[in-house]
């Protein structure tokens, strides 16, 4: 609509803050009624790795995973004992001026094994303190009903969203903490960047023992993936109907990605790369498959097994707002070309920008990518939009006075935070911005502690040693001045 004025900053209201997951800082994993998630069933990267076993699991491997009392070897399992510290932590970010703080929900803490007809209370009144102190402070909850968190009680009972049978027990846990937290928390979300789940385990819950070939795999996936559809807008009927006025989003791992040239086939390349990021939220917002997806799935003979209504579902309960992550971009090439870095993806090639900087796990930095992530889903979907992930995971030291002077921290943040303003001005309508992660937690990628993200240092190595003690980095000085300005002093 045209007006003589546009957004020079920040509305009123504005949801500073940052996110975590119950599966990398609670910890407890086996205390007061809880069970193990699938995400507390993948072992670390070994030393010399990158990345751990997350989407390599096995029958064999959950069940010597379910076996096994180490959470050495399954550093998710301790996590950064916010199970037992989160007033200390909650404390920490009302200093810097939280206004939101994103957690998710451990479903195996409600729901042990996942499929339990009454919910487990000590897990409940957990949550009940936490929200409570967070509204001690004012701090806005928002939260995840699902991050990479299914109850391995479901992968072992029917492998997981594979079976319809998720839908059923999803909804029955979704229906507990509606009920259970109505009048505490405002914002929720349903599936953490759901669109991972075409890599497999760790956001399916699905093993893919016996699966020989690229398109059984993908067969096993999509038709998860479907099921997480129809389950999340499921979920937002109940939501409505129990919280009137509250809201559900998305998530997506916003996978900004260039051509690499300009050679069409590499443009032709890259929209199709940018059309099966976008699928997800083409779904969840639009309500309905898109049809660019028809010919994928025939391609790769892909038959999504859908019940009479499903469609009509998806369409009648959209999201009421998107969330997204966003640390990175990529370039995408037709074909393999002189660039040693080139990575072949299905007939694809990933490509190293040689415009971008890199952190030390090989994550390209592009701050620019976030205005242009923003305005692509603004004018595709014109619906609210939430970053609820920006982060660079790195190394930190103390240095010789006791502190850590993480200015590479502030750097990456205020230039994301800077095109992100950008992207308000251009008309963007932007709900918040929640920093991972605030305090140092266990990586998801690599399950490393040494794969720092926080404003709050924790004193735990990869080994799991360390007293835990809690120590603030110049970062958390900076943001808090950031959150006090309300985004205008960035200095």
């Amino acid at each position: 609509m045209y007006a003589t004025d546009y957004p020079h900053g920040f509305k009123n209201g504005f949801l500073w803050g940052g996110a975590t997951a119950a599966s990398q800082i609670e910890g407890a994993w086996n205390i007061d009624g809880k069970k193990l998630s699938g995400a507390e069933c993948i072992r670390g990267a070994k030393e010399g790795e990158t990345h751990s076993t997350l989407d390599e699991a096995t029958r064999q491997s959950i069940e010597e995973a379910v076996n096994s009392d180490s959470d050495r070897d399954y550093p998710k399992r301790h996590g950064n004992d916010f199970y037992h510290r989160y007033p200390e932590d909650i404390k920490l970010l009302a200093e810097m001026g939280f206004k939101a703080f994103r957690i998710s929900i451990a479903w195996s803490r409600i729901f042990p094994n996942g499929d339990e007809l009454t919910p487990n209370e000590k897990g409940l009144a957990f949550y009940d303190r936490v929200f409570d102190e967070m509204h001690k402070y004012g701090i806005e909850p928002v939260v995840t009903l699902s991050h990479y968190e299914m109850p391995v009680g479901l992968t072992l009972k029917y492998n997981g969203w594979a079976s319809r049978e998720a839908i059923t027990d999803f909804t029955r846990y979704t229906a507990t903490v509606f009920k259970r937290y109505k009048g505490k928390v405002k914002y929720w979300m349903t599936f953490n960047e759901i669109n991972t789940g075409t890599t497999g385990f760790h956001a399916t819950g699905a093993l893919e023992d016996g699966l020989k070939t690229t398109d059984e795999k993908l067969q096993l996936r999509y038709q998860a993936l479907h099921h997480q559809f129809v389950a999340s807008a499921l979920a937002t009927k109940q939501l409505h109907e129990i919280i009137p006025g509250a809201k559900m989003g998305c998530m997506l791992a916003r996978m900004q990605t260039y051509p690499a040239t300009c050679n069409p086939a590499d443009v032709i390349m890259a929209q199709k790369v940018d059309q099966l990021n976008l699928f997800f939220t083409d779904v969840q917002v639009r309500g309905e498959y898109p049809e660019y997806m028809n010919r994928y799935f025939g391609e790769h003979h892909i038959v999504i097994k859908m019940l009479a209504g499903d469609q009509e579902l998806l369409k009648r309960y959209p999201v009421d707002y998107l969330s997204l992550s966003y640390y990175m971009s990529s370039a995408t090439a037709a074909k393999a070309g002189h660039d040693a870095t080139a990575e072949a993806t299905g007939n694809q090639y990933a490509v190293r920008n040689k415009y971008l900087k890199q952190t030390p796990w090989g994550w390209q930095i592009d701050p620019q990518g976030l205005r242009v992530a923003l305005n692509t889903l603004w004018d595709r979907y014109r619906v609210p939009l939430f970053v609820v992930e920006n982060g660079m995971g790195t190394y930190d030291k103390f240095s010789d006075d006791g502190k850590i002077h993480d200015s590479y921290r502030v750097d990456y943040l205020r230039a994301h935070i800077e095109q992100m303003k950008e992207a308000v001005k251009d008309g963007v309508d932007l709900m918040g911005y929640l920093t991972w992660a605030p305090i140092d937690l266990v990586s998801f990628s690599t399950s490393q502690m040494s794969k720092r993200y926080g404003f709050v240092y924790v004193d735990l190595d990869d080994n799991g040693q360390g007293t835990l003690k809690r120590t603030p980095k110049d970062s958390f000085y900076w943001y808090k001045k950031v959150i006090a300005t309300n985004g205008e002093d960035l200095k």
